[in-house]
């Protein structure tokens, strides 16, 4: 899995539990997710489609860092399967895990359009020197 994103959790990110709310962090996980799926499918129309069962496994509390990971699991026509994990990053205790993140690649129209990516692909390779 790789760590991309950190955030650092601040009093706006908390719950009244005085615990790192639930709701941010999957606004944080979705967005991570979307700017992932746009970098590998080379489209800024991809949008969630689907998130599978998501487990909360332990909480954060204000001045945590926490992490971030995304990893690809499958390549579809249209869409490409992450999974997600988030973990303290001091303490490396996981946070919650998402099995399955589906992003779907979208033409102009609206509908999803084929990508014909097959694998992972790094910015830095796609890049020439001319």
């Amino acid at each position: 899995m790789n760590f991309h994103t950190r955030k650092w959790i601040k009093p706006e990110d908390l719950n009244p539990n005085g615990t790192l709310f639930g709701g941010r962090l999957l606004e944080w996980i979705d967005e991570e997710a979307a700017l992932y799926a746009i970098i590998q499918l080379e489209n800024q129309r991809t949008v969630t489609k689907y998130m599978s069962e998501i487990n909360f496994r332990s909480s954060a509390k204000k001045g945590d860092i926490i992490e971030i990971g995304i990893e690809p699991i499958k390549f579809g026509n249209s869409s490409l399967t992450l999974a997600c994990e988030v973990r303290n990053k001091m303490t490396r205790e996981v946070i919650i895990t998402i099995d399955s993140i589906i992003m779907v690649s979208l033409g102009e129209n609206g509908k999803p359009t084929a990508h014909g990516k097959t694998e992972i692909e790094y910015v830095k390779d796609r890049l020439t020197d001319d």
